[in-house]
């Protein structure tokens, strides 16, 4: 594997901010004591990297994806994803556990997109009035709440809109040729193609429509400014 070279500012991290998956046979490679309030940093390298802080108190582990999961192709077979794109799908995931919800669907893909923020595609929505509280308040509507003592998978599984959503975004951007990363776009507009789905009803109720779509479309590769190199 192709050794990586990672550089970190001294910024504080919010491990809220991103999903606790544990990777598959990874091993941890000790780094010199980091800008991360003096603790040891480990990083694991596979499809996901872990970040895990070490110090007096119990670690801490912060997983970063590397990629979304598809059921038609593989990693090495599809363009990178943005680094938006990862980390609203992460914060989306999460969103679902602070539901309850048993599953992380299209609702969730598309709060994920709004609470990240920074995209053209959040940016987009926000200036049409679809903000991410009203996207909340809608899919409670819509979904309704879970029982109290309910507590959702510490990773709830994708549900088959929601994954078909995410892979609608990865054969649009291999069928375009275009260079680039898959992004948030990619993920409203796969979202959108769900007819049926919780994300698109939501969506139709705050007002998005095709012609919106399409003007959404047109923003396709706007958000690679903070991608994974």
């Amino acid at each position: 594997m192709a050794s990586n070279t990672i550089s970190f500012l001294p910024v504080p991290i919010s491990t809220s901010q991103f999903c606790n998956e544990k990777p598959h046979n990874s091993s941890l490679l000790p780094l010199p004591l980091s800008s991360f309030y003096g603790n040891k940093l480990l990083i694991s390298h596979s499809n996901l990297r872990t970040l895990s802080l070490k110090g007096n108190k119990p670690s801490t582990n912060v997983t970063v994806l590397s990629t979304l999961p598809t059921k038609k192709y593989t990693s090495q077979k599809i363009p990178k994803w943005s680094a938006r794109a990862i980390r609203s799908f992460g914060l989306g995931e999460l969103e679902a556990r602070k539901l309850k919800y048993p599953n992380t669907g299209t609702d969730a893909l598309l709060m994920g997109i709004l609470i990240e923020g920074t995209s053209p595609a959040a940016k987009f929505l926000r200036a049409n009035g679809i903000t991410f509280f009203k996207v909340r308040e809608e899919t409670v509507n819509l979904l309704g709440k879970s029982e109290m003592y309910f507590f959702s998978p510490e990773h709830p599984p994708l549900t088959e809109q929601a994954q078909r959503a995410l892979d609608w975004a990865v054969e649009e951007k291999l069928k375009s040729g275009d260079s680039g990363e898959i992004t948030t776009a990619h993920i409203l507009l796969g979202t959108w193609s769900e007819k049926e789905s919780a994300g698109r009803t939501i969506l139709e109720t705050l007002g998005f429509n095709d012609d919106k779509a399409r003007e959404v479309a047109e923003s396709m590769n706007g958000d690679v400014a903070l991608s994974f190199k």
